[in-house]
């Protein structure tokens, strides 16, 4: 493997092509596409600064490394990728990939990241500003995660997250085979048009929750008192370990809960319109 030390580049596509190089202190000043088309790169303690480092990479580790703001839609079109203890402050970061395993790695500003992405693992990842994240994705698996932005996770499949402190309205729209374990999620909308979302031990914030949901399942979790109108139009199997503040026609299945408060059952609830409501004392 060919070693570049200490250097810096810059201007149009400096490294285009390149195969089985390790890149140690480089630093990628402003200009596009530097390791375009490349395969097997590893890029350890480099600053990219440029727009477009990584489009089209087969294969590439990247650790201890920065993407500064001016580094926009860093990584696109690429598979394979390993990065580790990284910093990135530039938006659009991850499109059309397949294969991203993040460690412990901080995203400041996650506008418009991780779209149409494939085969994703997080553990330990932080991300900002993340409006739209994780768009029409797929296979994905979470650990240790804060994320603060909203319309998260839309349109995805096969979503596994643990250990998770969520912001972000209307998260998980549209989402199929979404199960989040020990979690806190907070923003109205939640889960609205989901099927098979399954949340188990998690706390949920925020006005008019899981809503339009199909087959959505809680275990074990509880709802703050500015949950109110939740389950509109959802079939429904729950059990709440705290009260209910509110819940609005659900059509289907059964919510235990320690007690409940507004119940709306009026003339606009869909067939069969038979869910059951039940406390544990009765």
């Amino acid at each position: 493997m060919e070693i570049i030390k200490n250097k810096e580049f810059g201007g149009e596509r400096p490294l285009f092509a390149s195969q089985d190089l390790r890149l140690e202190n480089v630093t990628v000043h402003a200009g596009e596409s530097a390791l375009k088309v490349c395969k097997n790169i590893e890029a350890l303690r480099c600053r990219f600064e440029g727009k477009c480092p990584f489009w089209h990479v087969d294969g590439f580790r990247v650790d201890h490394c920065l993407f500064t703001e001016g580094a926009r839609a860093p990584l696109w079109y690429s598979r394979g990728l390993h990065m580790t203890d990284t910093v990135v402050e530039a938006p659009k970061m991850f499109r059309e990939m397949d294969g991203i395993r993040l460690d412990r790695v901080r995203l400041a500003d996650a506008q418009e990241t991780l779209w149409h992405c494939k085969d994703v693992e997080l553990q330990d990842v932080e991300v900002r500003n993340a409006d739209y994240l994780f768009m029409h994705s797929e296979n994905i698996r979470i650990v240790h995660y804060r994320q603060q932005g909203n319309y998260s996770f839309q349109y995805c499949k096969n979503v596994e997250i643990r250990h998770a402190v969520i912001e972000s309205k209307d998260a998980f729209w549209n989402t199929e085979n979404v199960t989040v374990y020990d979690s806190e999620i907070t923003g109205e909308y939640l889960g609205w048009h989901s099927h098979h979302l399954r949340l188990v031990n998690c706390k949920i914030s925020g006005i008019q929750p899981l809503c339009y949901a199909h087959g959505f399942v809680m275990e074990h979790c509880t709802m703050t008192d500015d949950c109110n109108l939740a389950f509109e139009y959802s079939s429904v199997q729950a059990t709440i370990d705290s009260p209910v503040h509110s819940v609005k026609n659900p059509i289907t299945g059964r919510i235990t809960a320690e007690s409940f408060g507004e119940i709306i059952l009026d003339q606009n609830i869909k067939a069969p319109g038979d869910c059951l409501l039940e406390t544990r004392k009765n």
